[in-house]
């Protein structure tokens, strides 16, 4: 139970990577205010999880796109939980493969909006509600290291995300307050089954020296360690967990 007592608000935390931070969360003891886009169904089920794992959730809907959106979010939430011990910005979208040439300007203004917007959004609003010795988790990709080609609103914005987990920490370390980020590797959620099925699952599998393709429990476990007290003494840092891709 390392967050017993604690309270996260996380976008994106009806399915994927969020449901499994917010499962995870649940399991050590934390309340879990749950963000969702446009799936009420998927946020419900997440939220009746986290309640049969004997916690408290309840959800909240908006675009993280929407910097008014998200912050009626947050104060709703705050209001209901008495602020957050753990702010966890962790939506995202995929980007369309096309060359930067070819890249049409609002899918490019998309992606940005959701993949790093949203994450400023999330913590423009959220940081002034965290409690004393509060956390801010970003999700970010191993994509922001790797820059492959076709691919660089998605890349640009993760970057992106990186570099905002560094400012604000520092911003934070004077209160007393941790900012770290997770870059996920190949994760089986809708997202990355999608991938996996369009690139060749047994090719892309190759390219992982550990010889799996990462699960949402996998990116859970670590959002739980940079929430805990056990990393009391972290911040700023990027958490690559890609079973050895990036190295």
């Amino acid at each position: 139970m390392k967050l017993a007592g604690k309270t996260a608000f996380i976008t994106g935390g009806s399915r994927g990577i969020g449901r499994g931070i917010a499962l995870a969360f649940a399991r050590e003891g934390a309340d879990v205010a749950i963000n969702f886009r446009r799936d009420r169904s998927a946020a419900e089920a997440t939220a009746a999880d986290v309640a049969a794992l004997g916690r408290r959730s309840e959800i909240y809907q908006a675009d993280v796109g929407d910097a008014d959106a998200v912050a009626r979010a947050i104060e709703a939430a705050a209001a209901r939980f008495g602020g957050f011990d753990v702010l966890v910005a962790n939506s995202g979208v995929a980007s369309r493969t096309a060359p930067v040439a070819e890249t049409e300007v609002d899918y490019w203004k998309r992606v940005l909006d959701v993949d790093l917007n949203g994450v400023f959004y999330t913590c423009r609003y959220g940081v002034p509600r965290l409690r004393p010795r509060g956390s801010v988790i970003v999700v970010s990709s191993i994509g922001a290291d790797l820059c492959a080609a076709y691919g660089a609103p998605y890349y640009v914005a993760k970057a992106g995300a990186n570099a905002l987990t560094k400012v604000l920490a520092k911003e934070l370390a004077p209160d007393k307050k941790r900012v770290n980020c997770i870059a996920p590797g190949m994760i089986a959620t809708d997202m990355g089954n999608r991938l996996m099925a369009a690139l060749g699952g047994e090719s892309m599998i190759s390219t992982i020296p550990l010889g799996r393709i990462g699960q949402p429990e996998d990116i859970g476990a670590a959002a739980v360690f940079l929430a805990s007290e056990d990393a009391s003494w972290i911040t700023g840092k990027i958490l690559r967990v890609d079973g050895g891709v990036y190295m």
